[in-house]
Order: C-alpha cells, then sequence, then structure tokens
C-alpha cells in the first residue's frame, strides 16, 4: 500500500508559481507510473502530467511549457512546477501512483486570481 500527501498548493495571482510535492510513504523507483490529475468544481478529472519509470514524460496540451513534472526517488517525492498561472488552472491537485491498483492523495488546492 503507498501512501501520499500532497504540499504547497495555496493563492496566488495570475502569472504567479507554485511547487507541489507529493511525499510517498514508501520507494517511489519501482512504480510504473505517478502523475498530477486536477478537479475543478463541474469539470471532469483531468491529466496534468505524467512521469514514468523510465523518467517518459506527458503533458495535458492546455500545461504545456508552463508546467514541469518530476521526481526525486531518493526522497520518494514527486514535484509539480507550476509557473506562468492562469485563473482557469485553479483546482484541487491530487498526486496519483499507478501500480496494480491506483493510489491516490488527498489533494491540495490551487486558486488562481486574476
Amino acid at each position: 500500500q503507498v501512501q501520499l500527501v500532497e504540499s504547497g498548493g495555496g493563492l496566488v495571482q495570475a502569472g504567479g508559481s507554485l511547487r507541489l510535492s507529493c511525499a510517498a510513504s514508501g520507494s517511489i523507483s519501482a512504480i510504473p507510473t505517478m502523475a498530477w490529475y486536477r478537479e475543478a468544481p463541474g469539470k471532469q478529472r483531468e491529466l496534468v502530467a505524467s512521469i514514468t519509470r523510465g523518467a517518459g514524460i506527458d503533458y495535458a496540451d492546455s500545461v504545456k511549457g508552463r508546467f514541469t513534472i518530476s521526481k526525486d526517488n531518493a526522497k520518494n517525492t514527486l514535484y509539480l512546477q507550476m509557473n506562468s498561472l492562469k485563473p482557469e488552472d485553479t483546482a484541487v491537485y491530487r498526486c496519483n501512483a499507478q501500480l496494480r491498483i491506483n493510489y491516490w492523495g488527498q489533494g491540495t488546492q490551487v486558486t488562481v486570481s486574476s
């Protein structure tokens, strides 16, 4: 079982930056895929970015060029650097670990004011 705890959310003005962290309870080096999703009121859950065990990376078109996903296997932590934030980025951001089953963190709120 994997426990995931996100941090780093908050309130920021448009154009600002935030760095989200997702601390895992155990080693993440062997997890096939880890990802960040976001959930906004009235919208479907959206895959923001993913990173594979071999460091393959993918982004949603809406965040390409602005967000960067990375992980530190030594610290068992997944990151999401978010730059040039827009009001439409406002959502609860959740960390995901895809093993035989999916594991989720509780989420961290990101609010971008215009």
